[in-house]
């Protein structure tokens, strides 16, 4: 029984160690140049409808449901969805508007697991057009602070912010 106790207490330890030194949160980001006015990229990237347009996880259920709720392009408005195991269930609600600048969402995901995150797209009018920003960021809490000391947020959902704001550059250009 003491060895049961002593190999379990060093699991503990090991597990609050790995706990204490790994990273408590997290931010990914990714920027694209579009050759459209900061007032037409902003108003298309507040619509949560044409942001289904061209994401990059839409396409990987086609038969995915959404459901819509508030005013669309306005703080509180919300996108629902139930899909397959690669999409999973969530909803994502614009918390914060500043206008031709900045968008903040919460996603919160419900299945497989549940879990709450920001995204983000920062816009700057520059010489052709504007640049979009598309990011996500959130806080790790016990057990996935242990789990991404094993996996790399980064390298996770970079090229899916790459493979949506290129599929953006293509439909707010040709719109």
């Amino acid at each position: 029984m003491k060895k049961f106790l002593y190999i379990l207490g060093t699991i503990v330890a090991i597990i609050a160690i790995l706990h204490f030194i790994a990273p408590k949160n997290y931010k990914v980001s990714r920027t694209i140049e579009v050759n459209q006015s900061i007032e037409f990229v902003f108003k298309s990237l507040c619509s949560l409808e044409e942001q289904q347009i061209w994401s990059p996880w839409a396409e990987l259920d086609p038969k995915m449901k959404v459901e819509y709720k508030g005013e669309n392009g306005h703080v509180g408005s919300i996108i629902h969805w139930i899909g397959n195991d690669d999409v999973g269930e969530g909803e994502q609600e614009i918390i914060k508007i500043v206008p031709y600048q900045y968008i903040e969402t919460e996603l919160r995901f419900l299945k497989p697991f549940e879990s709450k995150s920001n995204g983000f797209f920062q816009l700057k009018q520059i010489d052709n057009g504007t640049s979009v920003t598309w990011g996500f960021k959130g806080d790790y809490k016990f057990p996935f602070t242990v789990m991404m000391l094993f996996m790399n947020m980064e390298e996770s959902i970079s090229k899916d912010f790459e493979k949506g704001l290129n599929k953006f550059k293509t439909y707010i250009e040709k719109k």
